[in-house]
């Protein structure tokens, strides 16, 4: 599928995800904006209190910059998603470098609240999105068999940056004070520009190919021999291909693919994960106050993130590994429930922890079972919708969230100040995650497969990764053949010509064996359809 014949074109072939080579350093480029994108809201928290002595404001105006930066990283998944479908990702990214770096060296001048909320707050925010969502976008179309395992090394990221972030940030506030850090800080973003920098599209080896083959061709078209040989060469193509060409007409690149809502798994997928999101992050964020509530020391206490986002590290790539295993990758969905039911039923059992041994046991479970989402979120919906929509699919699951985003953690807030218990809130919020996981898992074993008994089309590929290959095959075929209905369906290089003269001169070997009474002279080629003298050409000499 998607191979051209020797004889038909001067098309390569389809350009498959390498599965390294230069897919490692786009990995590498991928790790870092993960790490930064998660981990920069966070990490900017060490300098609120300054921020609260200079601008005098509250702890919850301060906290607003870390929420305006979430809220732009996933509300603007549609923007990011129309950008890149319309720009690509290296452009996108180079720019939202720019504009992260941007927002936080303003930032550093700034002198009220409400300049931090649009330099550091949107500005950064924005810069960040126009970096996460082109970089997933571009790690699945580099890796197909190996993309679990790619997707789990760039989601380590986040613990790997948050670790090192929040100590670099407290020493830079130390030494150059919250301006100065801030200023650093912008300089650091600029290696998202990097990052952007090495992320070569695939198809740029493809097209300059077809470039060179289309020189080759206005070439041969200018020497003598060109002109009638091809002529006669292409005879009996040029019908058959100029027929494909009109049924399948080539369509304009959508900016935002809104026919993935049709696709049964990525409506299950967005509702799990709205779900998700609800209860996923209020854990995390409450638990340093519920353990100093219990009478856990302060820096014990803050030890207790440490812990969660070590384990974390380890978790995401080894959930990857496990989600690549060849028995488990077309059961990666399930797998996904799984570890949202383990993450769930830890914050249940964990909810009445009253030391600080039954803490340190729930940030193990819990650095696992989160790691584990990490690693496999992404991935799920890479397989459920396939690498030519994924960058629809991602802006408008991000956009989704968003909302959940905005409603969980601070509805927990709410909760926790009107019940001054965080039993209750740990209940809940297991309950959420748990709810996610059993709708996942249900929903995906009743309605996704009832569609797998319908028999399977040819050339079915392995689950998870299949379809990216195939769509990559049927773009370079609609390729093809636009390409042969412009230049009137002639063969550009040297070597089809020469296997479609020989080939004619077979047939006409074997005619004339059979008694065809059609002799083929020294200076002349038959055509495929039969020996007819009308359809016989003669090839000029020089």
């Amino acid at each position: 599928m998607g191979r051209p014949d020797p004889e038909e074109g001067q098309l390569p072939a389809p350009v498959k995800p390498p599965d390294g080579g230069w897919g490692w350093i786009v990995l590498l480029g991928c790790f870092v904006i993960t790490g930064f994108s998660y981990a920069f809201p966070k990490a900017v928290s060490v300098y609120f209190k300054e921020l609260m002595k200079d601008f005098h404001v509250g702890y919850s105006d301060t906290a607003w910059i870390s929420s305006i930066m979430l809220a732009m990283l996933y509300g603007t998944g549609p923007v990011c998603s129309i950008m890149v479908n319309q720009f690509g990702c290296r452009p996108v990214m180079l720019i939202g470098g720019l504009l992260a770096s941007a927002g936080m060296i303003l930032a550093s001048f700034t002198t009220n609240i409400i300049e931090l909320y649009l330099t550091a707050g949107v500005l950064t925010g924005l810069g960040m999105a126009l970096n996460f969502q082109p970089s997933l976008i571009m790690l699945g179309t580099y890796f197909d068999k190996r993309r679990p395992l790619a997707n789990g090394l760039a989601a380590a990221g986040s613990p790997v940056f948050l670790s090192s972030l929040s100590p670099l940030g407290q020493v830079l506030l130390e030494k150059f004070g919250w301006r100065g850090g801030f200023l650093i800080m912008g300089g650091l973003l600029l290696n998202c520009c990097t990052c952007g920098a090495v992320m070569r599209p695939l198809d740029m080896g493809m097209k300059r190919k077809m470039g060179k083959a289309q020189d080759k061709y206005e070439a041969k078209e200018m020497l003598p021999i060109g002109g009638k040989s091809e002529e006669g060469i292409s005879t009996t193509d040029g019908t058959k291909k100029g027929k494909k060409a009109k049924k399948k007409p080539k369509k304009g690149k959508k900016l935002l693919d809104f026919s993935i809502f049709s696709n049964r798994g990525f409506i299950i997928y967005t509702i799990s994960k709205f779900i998700l999101v609800l209860g996923l992050f209020v854990p995390p964020i409450l638990l340093v106050n519920y353990a100093k509530d219990t009478g856990v020391p302060d820096t014990e206490a803050a030890f207790l993130l440490s812990i969660i986002g070590f384990i974390d590290i380890f978790a995401r790539p080894a959930c990857g590994m496990v989600a690549g295993l060849k028995w488990v990758r077309p059961h990666v969905a399930y797998l996904f429930s799984f570890s949202m039911l383990f993450n769930g039923l830890t914050d249940i059992c964990s909810a009445r922890a009253s030391n600080y041994t039954g803490l340190v046991i729930f940030c193990v479970f819990f650095g696992i079972s989160y790691g584990m989402v990490g690693a496999l979120q992404f991935e799920v919906l890479m397989a459920i919708v396939g690498s030519q929509k994924f960058s629809s699919a991602i802006g408008l699951v991000l956009l989704i969230e968003a909302f959940a985003v905005l409603i969980g953690p601070p509805s927990a807030g709410r909760l926790v100040d009107a019940l001054k218990n965080y039993e209750v809130i740990f209940y809940l919020a297991g309950s959420e995650v748990v709810l996610s996981a059993i709708f996942l898992g249900v929903a995906s074993y009743c309605c996704l497969n009832r569609g797998k008994k319908e028999p399977p089309p040819e050339n079915n590929p392995s689950a998870g990764g299949g379809s990216d290959t195939e769509e990559a095959e049927s773009d370079v075929q609609e390729a093809e053949e636009h390409s042969s209905n412009n230049h009137q369906p002639a063969h550009s290089t040297d070597n089809a010509m020469v296997a479609a003269n020989e080939e004619a001169n077979h047939v006409a070997e074997e005619q004339s064996g059979e008694g065809g009474g059609c002799p083929a002279g020294d200076g002349e080629v038959l055509a495929r359809d039969g020996c007819n003298a009308d359809q016989m050409v003669e090839r000029d000499s020089f």
